[in-house]
């Protein structure tokens, strides 16, 4: 919702909207779930060639369209195939058990970024030395946003998460992966909750990124680990994935996964 709110603010509207003399300020969720119900029309309705909205009401108490026209084109079908960031792919949703839990696996999406901060706070220098060769814990807002807001047409992030205490969503770890323009190869990484190492978790997220690569076309899977990281390692040999020495660094290894070889012999 934030990212919405920031793309209102850059237009001549928004000063209106916040209100004047005695006129109060508009609801700005509405006009955000407007654009949002809008964006998901599109991306539902491939023939929808035209939509005008005129006018759209919005005041402190909501937003209410009072006229509207569409026309549809089954020619030129347009569509989420078609748009230039591609939509949050919710199809690729799933829940499972999980000791005694529903573990939900999704794609990370721009809304998680408050529980993405704690997710990072909850992470040890250890655990972050090893992820990003780095132990610093504090991370830029610049770069947790660029975690969060994830171009779904070459890079995916699948969170696991876990109802807290209070019902809502907790990030209990991440794995991710980034491809290169041809798809040939894509860079992965995983980190995982202080706690969480050990229960298993680390082999569903990485088994759900591989099928999804898989799907995809990625010819490859790669990773640099640490030498010491001895747990990713083991993972790495578990899935299937050959280790080299890295050329030159004598800190690194590299984790190798041929994912349509691999999909071929199973």
């Amino acid at each position: 919702m934030r990212r919405w709110h920031t793309l209102i603010e850059r237009t001549r509207v928004a000063r209106l909207l916040k209100g004047y003399r005695d006129v109060p300020p508009a609801d700005m969720d509405s006009v955000v779930a407007t654009l949002m119900a809008v964006s998901q029309l599109l991306a539902d309705v491939p023939e929808v060639a035209e939509l005008d909205i005129n006018p759209l009401i919005v005041n402190h108490e909501g937003a209410i369209a009072l006229d509207a026209r569409v026309r549809v084109s089954a020619k030129l079908p347009a569509g989420a195939a078609n748009f230039a960031i591609q939509p949050y792919p919710a199809e690729l949703t799933e829940v499972i058990d999980w000791h005694g839990q529903k573990l939900t696996l999704r794609p990370i999406r721009p809304e998680d970024e408050p529980r993405h901060r704690a997710f990072v706070d909850s992470l040890d220098a250890e655990d972050m030395r090893m992820r990003f060769f780095y132990s610093r814990r504090i991370m830029e807002r610049s770069e947790l946003a660029r975690l969060v807001q994830v171009d779904y047409t070459r890079e995916m992030a699948f969170i696991a998460t876990v109802p807290d205490e209070n019902g809502n969503e907790k990030t209990l770890g991440v794995a991710r992966a980034i491809a290169d323009p041809d798809n040939i190869g894509a860079e992965f990484g995983i980190i995982l909750r202080p706690g969480m190492k050990g229960t298993g978790l680390g082999r569903i997220l990485m088994d759900k990124l591989i099928r999804y690569q898989r799907a995809a076309g990625t010819q490859q899977l790669v990773a640099t680990v640490l030498v010491e990281n001895d747990r990713m390692r083991q993972l790495g040999q578990a899935l299937g994935f050959s280790e080299t020495p890295t050329p030159g660094d004598a800190t690194t290894h590299q984790l190798v996964l041929n994912l349509q070889l691999s999909a071929q012999r199973a």
